[in-house]
């Protein structure tokens, strides 16, 4: 029988034990279908779930469930509710606002390191997916081109975290990546802002196709903004 949601502790595995190798390897596994379901929206923004039902949903046991829970918690994916069960994280305008301020800052250190270390990136394929993005936005905005765009945008921010070199900041890039795409599905970019936000990241390759520094992160800065405006949110 599954354990109540209200006697749920994130903290324990079992009754004065750790983790065996085998229950770290499915609360590995239930961590990442717990993030899939974050990631593709099944679990909302701000929607409430008792541990019975990431039980059936994740389909592992309790323990590697909890486990999993723990590891959200202490990422700021969900928040334990106690006696009610978990909450998957807000999308409010200051969260966002610091997600996406914290994804800025490691973007334009991805960038400065890249160009620094002279490290060669997939610039000719990434530029191609762009324009071939913008150039379907501007004949028609299909029902898939939102998705496809989202796709971009994370090909673009994952080769700007490549750079960064640094296994803690890589990590908490990740960690941040899987809030800000909790955001998008409670936020989704509005089908006229692909043509922009494409063009935005053209003028990022093209600084770092350039060895320009500088100019990539003020070209970072400029996404950045024009991303908060429209989502409404406005920088402090």
């Amino acid at each position: 029988m599954l354990a109540p949601a209200s006697s749920f502790d994130p903290n324990r595995v079992g009754p004065g034990r750790s983790m065996t190798g085998a229950e770290s390897s499915l609360a590995d596994r239930a961590y990442r279908r717990l993030v899939a379901c974050l990631r593709d929206g099944s679990l909302a923004a701000g929607a409430f779930v008792s541990v019975p039902e990431l039980v059936e949903r994740l389909d592992l046991p309790l323990a590697a469930t909890r486990e999993a829970v723990r590891q959200a918690d202490a990422n700021g994916l969900l928040r334990v509710v106690p006696k009610r069960g978990v909450m998957v994280m807000g999308a409010s305008p200051g969260f966002i606002r610091d997600c996406m301020d914290l994804r800025r800052m490691l973007d334009a250190e991805g960038a400065r390191r890249l160009v620094g270390a002279g490290v060669e990136l997939p610039l000719a394929d990434l530029r191609a997916v762009h324009v071939a993005l913008i150039e379907e936005a501007e004949r028609a905005l299909t029902p898939g081109l939102p998705r496809r765009a989202a796709l971009a945008d994370l090909a673009l921010h994952d080769a700007l975290s490549a750079g960064l070199g640094n296994p803690l900041a890589l990590a908490a890039y990740q960690v941040n990546r899987d809030r800000i795409a909790i955001v998008q599905n409670n936020r989704p970019v509005p089908p006229d802002r692909i043509v922009s936000a494409m063009r935005e990241h053209l003028a990022i390759l093209e600084a770092l196709d350039q060895g320009d520094a500088k100019a990539a992160v003020a070209a970072i800065d400029l996404h950045h903004r024009a991303t908060l405006r429209w989502w409404g949110i406005l920088e402090p």
